[in-house]
C-alpha cells in the first residue's frame, strides 16, 4: 500500500478497509509512516468523517497496537467507568467504591489531567504514599481482595493512541468525533472491561461544548462497544458549571471522602450524578434488575460507610498513608487560603467551568503542559453554586495557595468566569440523556 494514496482516498471521502487502517496505524507505531503523513490523514478524517464500520475497525486496530489486559480470571462482570473530562468531576472517587461495596468488580485504568480537565491519577496521588504504577498481577490482587482498583495505564497500552493524540494536539485535529471515539474506546477495550459506562460531559467546561456534539460522540462510542462485544451505556451530563465544589487534587479527594462519609447530602449535584452513573454500572454488572433497586443499593452502601471503607482499603493497598484518609483536612494544608468576593449583590447567573479549571492550573493544581508538576494541596473551593445568591461581603470561592507566582492571573480568570445577574437563572439539568 502507498500512504499518499490512503491520505487522498480519505480526503476525497472514500471508505477505508480494515486492512488499510491496519497498515496506517501499525506503520505509525513501527515508524514506517511519518508523523506528517498521519497528521495529514487525520485532518482528512476531520474534514470527511468516517463510517461506523471504519470507526470500529480503527478502534480495533488501535487496541491491538500494544498490550491488552486479560481480566477473565477475576470474578464477576468487570465494569469500567470513563469520563470525557470536566471540572470538579470527582465521580470516579465516589462511584467506584460504592459499586464495589455493592458487590461490583471495578478494575480501572485511568489517566492524568491536562489543561482545565482534572485527572483521577493525580487525585489519587494527593494521598501521600499512593503509587498508581502497579504490576498487572498486583492490580488484579487488589481487585480480588477489595473489588476495586484504579491504577495508571501500562506504558505499552494502546501505543498508537499515544502517538496519534500527541499529533492531534498540535495539528488542530482533536475535535473529530471518530478520532475521539476510537481514542477513548481503544483504551477502554484494551484495559479488559466487560462493560463500560461513559460519562460524556457537555457544556463550556467539556471538550464537547454542544449537546448535539455530545450526543453524537456518545452514540458513536456506544455503537463501537456494541460492535466489539462490550455492553456500553453513555450518560450525557452537564459541564456548564463545576460538578463538585472542589477543583484541585487534594480538595477533590477530600470532597469524595466527605461524600462517602455522609457529610454531603444526597441531593448534592455531585452525589446525584454519581448515583446515576453507579446505577448503570450495577445494571450492566447484573447486580440489580431495575434502576430503583440499583439506586437503593448504592444509597445503602453510602449510608453504611461501606463505600468509604472500599476507598480507604484501595488507597492503603496502593501504598497510601491512611492518616490522610481518616483526617482529610491534612490533604489541603496550604500557606494561604484567600477568599474571593463578588463586586455586587445578585445571583450566580453563569459559570465558565473551563476558566475555573484553568485558574486552578495557574495555582499549581493541574498541567498546562504534560511536563508540568502538580501541587496536590492547592486549588479552588467554591462556596456558592450556579443560581445561588451572593453579596459583596460573602465569599463565593476560596483559593488554596502555596505559590503566588501566577495568583493575579488566576484571580482574573476566576472573576471573569463567574457572571453575577440581578435575577436567579433558570435551572440547568444535571443529566441530559442516557444512550443504551
Amino acid at each position: 500500500m502507498i500512504i499518499t494514496e490512503l491520505i487522498e482516498k480519505k480526503r476525497d471521502g472514500g471508505e477505508m478497509t480494515a486492512e488499510e487502517l491496519d497498515f496506517l496505524v501499525n506503520g505509525l507505531v513501527n515508524k514506517e509512516v511519518e508523523d506528517c503523513q498521519m497528521s495529514a490523514w487525520m485532518m482528512a478524517v476531520c474534514l470527511s468523517g468516517m463510517t461506523d464500520r471504519e470507526t470500529s475497525d480503527l478502534t480495533m486496530t488501535m487496541m491491538r497496537s500494544g498490550d491488552t489486559v486479560d481480566l477473565s480470571d477475576l470474578p464477576g462482570i468487570k465494569v469500567d467507568k470513563h469520563s470525557t473530562g470536566g471540572v470538579g468531576d470527582t465521580t470516579t472517587l465516589v462511584v467506584a467504591p460504592l459499586v464495589a461495596a455493592c458487590g461490583g468488580t471495578v478494575a480501572k485504568m485511568s489517566g492524568r489531567g491536562l489543561a482545565h480537565s482534572g485527572g483521577t491519577l493525580d487525585k489519587l496521588e494527593s494521598v501521600p504514599g499512593v503509587s498508581v504504577e502497579q504490576p498487572l498481577e498486583r492490580f488484579k490482587q487488589i481487585v480480588r481482595e477489595n473489588g476495586l482498583a484504579v491504577i495508571g495505564q501500562s506504558a505499552n497500552l494502546v501505543p498508537a493512541d499515544k502517538k496519534m493524540y500527541a499529533l492531534r494536539d498540535v495539528t488542530g485535529t482533536v475535535k473529530s468525533i471518530p478520532l475521539i471515539a476510537s481514542s477513548i474506546m481503544s483504551k477502554k477495550l484494551a484495559a479488559g472491561a466487560d462493560a463500560i459506562v461513559l460519562d460524556v460531559k457537555t457544556g463550556n467546561g467539556a471538550f464537547m461544548n454542544t449537546l448535539e456534539d455530545s450526543r453524537e460522540l456518545a452514540a458513536q462510542m456506544v455503537r463501537i462497544g456494541d460492535a466489539l462485544g462490550r455492553k456500553t451505556v453513555a450518560i450525557i451530563t452537564d459541564m456548564n458549571r463545576p460538578l463538585g465544589m472542589a477543583i484541585g487534587n487534594g480538595l477533590e479527594m477530600k470532597e469524595a471522602i466527605d461524600v462517602l462519609q455522609g457529610r454531603i447530602p444526597m441531593t448534592d449535584p455531585l452525589v446525584s450524578v454519581c448515583l446515576t452513573l453507579g446505577t448503570q454500572m450495577l445494571l450492566l454488572s447484573k447486580l440489580a434488575e431495575t434502576r430503583e433497586e440499583a439506586e437503593a443499593k448504592l444509597k445503602e452502601a453510602l449510608v453504611s460507610g461501606m463505600g468509604f471503607m472500599k476507598l480507604r482499603a484501595m488507597l492503603k493497598a496502593l501504598g497510601g498513608d491512611t492518616r490522610f484518609v481518616d483526617e482529610p483536612e491534612l490533604l489541603v494544608r496550604t500557606s494561604r487560603i484567600i477568599p474571593v468576593y463578588a463586586d455586587k449583590r445578585g445571583y450566580i447567573g453563569a459559570i465558565d467551568a473551563k476558566q475555573l479549571g484553568l485558574a486552578a492550573c495557574l495555582l499549581g493544581a493541574g498541567r498546562l503542559k504534560k511536563e508540568d508538576s502538580v501541587d496536590p494541596a492547592v486549588g479552588i473551593l467554591m462556596n456558592k453554586r450556579y443560581g445561588d445568591a451572593i453579596s459583596e461581603s460573602d465569599p463565593y470561592a476560596y483559593l488554596y495557595v502555596n505559590s503566588e507566582d501566577r495568583l493575579e492571573e488566576a484571580l482574573e480568570l476566576i472573576n471573569a468566569a463567574v457572571t453575577v445577574t440581578d435575577e436567579r437563572p433558570d435551572e440547568l439539568p444535571l443529566v441530559y440523556d442516557i444512550i443504551e
